[in-house]
């Protein structure tokens, strides 16, 4: 499936205030060679400005930080880098509580969830709710790196008591693939090059992780999913009988020459070809825009679904679903709230809280659980016009929706069906 030119690797980061969050990106900038030499002359005039012994690369990333607090909201701050072996995307969270909502929207596409834990302070009620919505919103891999190594004397009792600690934790969630690593971010311990600090360290160094980390079968290739987003049309003499249907192929592969079935109708076809910028391609797999071409002129409109015949995914009306709550005003039992699921726009009415996580301990609270700002939460829907969708921890993408104020337009809630 790794045919494309480069991959991409879209990890998000995340931990507490002051655990060295943005000296680690800084760090991975500079030492990849990612950063320009004037920019690190600038951080380096500043540094020397500030009085600071060394060059405080956390000064990459603080720019955003600066125009976070003067309300200026920043949501999520994405930086891009690549090395020769891969491109990456770095979804940048704040650590806070109330940036819960936040992190669930930068770590929705991620690979790989990056958390860090301060070597002074250990496992805290913010690990452990970075790691819940790891778990949750199904990030197939999970880094966690020890920062301020130097502070604790480059110990290895200290690192290894902070990974016990860890996985007693974590051995509730649903996550597959752990990675520990010590480093300290400020001189570039195990960042990109290798610490002779810590030679009792067997492992790799986060760079070498991120750029070998496998991530080809992240993607569900399994579940043939094509959403219809567009039907296309010419009206000219030229295409007379053109029709093709475009979108993003949300999972599986579809080739020319496959059976197919339509949904809702249910109506069987063949893919007669299919098309990327005006040129045929054999296969699309996820997520590849494209747009295919039947056999059969069946009448398919935006919000149905191509699948195979022998792999549907569920239909229905009712929907179980963990939700994020995103908005000031909590949600409303038996509220109306609009909803949008692949390319499918319907409504839909809550029928029921079921309970809330209590994330500093995972606990669920049941009695009358209200969901607020930045709650996660069970919750039951039923929706105007069935959906076609599968589990999120078997499809990220028809797994997803997102809930939106009929009345301001806001989105409000995101949601992952169980």
């Amino acid at each position: 499936m790794s045919n494309q030119s480069t991959e991409i690797l879209r990890f998000t980061t995340a931990g507490s205030v002051d655990d060295g969050k943005s000296t680690l990106i800084g760090r991975l900038l500079y030492d990849s060679k990612s950063i320009f030499e004037d920019q690190y002359d600038n951080i380096k005039a500043t540094s020397e400005r500030r009085g600071e012994q060394y060059v405080n690369l956390a000064l990459l990333t603080d720019g955003l930080r600066a125009e976070r607090e003067q309300g200026i909201t920043i949501d999520v701050a994405y930086r891009y880098f690549s090395t020769p072996k891969r491109k990456f995307i770095i979804a940048d969270t704040p650590g806070h509580i109330q940036y819960t909502r936040n992190m669930v929207t930068g770590a929705s596409t991620a690979n790989l969830a990056l958390i860090l834990i301060d070597a002074r302070q250990g496992v805290v009620e913010q690990t452990r709710r970075h790691s819940l919505i790891a778990s949750l919103l199904g990030i197939p891999h999970v880094a966690v790196c020890i920062n301020k190594m130097d502070l604790v004397d480059y110990s290895q009792e200290v690192y290894d008591k902070i990974i016990s600690d860890y996985k007693t934790f974590a051995s509730k969630l649903k996550i597959k693939d752990f990675h520990f690593i010590p480093l300290t971010a400020l001189h570039g311990d195990n960042v990109v090059h290798r610490s002779d600090k810590m030679n009792w360290y067997e492992g790799v160094t986060l760079m070498y992780l991120l750029e070998n980390l496998h991530i080809a079968n992240d993607q569900n290739h399994v579940d043939a999913r094509f959403p219809v987003q567009y039907v296309i049309r010419p009206y000219n003499d030229a295409f007379h009988d053109y029709r093709g249907y475009a979108g993003r192929m949300s999972s599986g592969v579809l080739r020319k020459g496959d059976k197919v079935s339509v949904l809702p109708s249910g109506f069987s076809t063949t893919v007669k070809s299919i098309e990327l910028d005006g040129k045929e391609m054999e296969e699309a797999f996820a997520p590849m825009s494209v747009t295919v071409l039947l056999e059969d002129d069946i009448d398919i409109s935006r919000g149905d679904m191509i699948t195979r015949p022998n792999n549907q995914p569920e239909q229905g009306q009712d929907i179980e679903a963990m939700i994020c709550w995103m908005a000031d005003r909590p949600l409303q039992l038996n509220g109306k709230y609009a909803l949008k699921h692949t390319t499918k726009d319907v409504r839909c009415v809550v029928k029921e809280v079921k309970y809330k996580f209590d994330i500093s301990n995972l606990s669920r609270i049941t009695d009358n659980p209200e969901i607020k700002m930045n709650d996660i939460g069970r919750i039951s829907l039923r929706t105007t016009a069935p959906l076609f969708y599968d589990s999120y921890t078997k499809n990220r993408e028809t797994g997803s929706f997102i809930l939106i104020d009929e009345g301001t337009n806001v989105t409000v809630g995101a949601g992952m069906i169980i």
